[in-house]
């Protein structure tokens, strides 16, 4: 048995990247910054993949500075350096859900929760 489980709350550092596949799937990229608990520590930033339905909703709702909360678990994409042939690899979660803490999107629309889980 084994746990792979992280929760993370932070602001979206950019805006989603959106990526269609010829399948119809749907991913989102996007990177998260957690600010530590002491003010003169830099935040750490996080990549995050998001597919389907979550994606959808990161996609609709998520933008720039947006505080969420995500629960994932951490991979690892590997690819092989196109210059160097050097095999490299980085850490990404892998979001299974999402929440929608604060938002430009969702004050526009004026939602009645701060809250959503998806």
């Amino acid at each position: 048995m084994y746990i792979n489980k992280v929760d993370l709350v932070g602001r979206a550092g950019l805006d989603p990247e959106v990526r269609y596949f010829e399948s119809g799937a749907m991913k989102v990229s996007l990177s998260l910054a957690v600010k530590p608990p002491y003010k003169s520590e830099s935040p750490l930033w996080f990549d995050l993949e998001l597919w389907g339905n979550i994606a959808q909703v990161a996609a609709d709702w998520v933008n720039q500075g947006s505080t969420i909360g995500v629960t994932g678990e951490l991979v690892f994409d590997k690819w092989t350096d196109k210059n160097t042939g050097e095999l490299r690899e980085k850490p990404i979660i892998k979001v299974n859900n999402l929440e929608l803490i604060s938002s430009r999107k969702s004050t526009e629309a004026s939602s009645n929760t701060e809250v959503e889980n998806y």
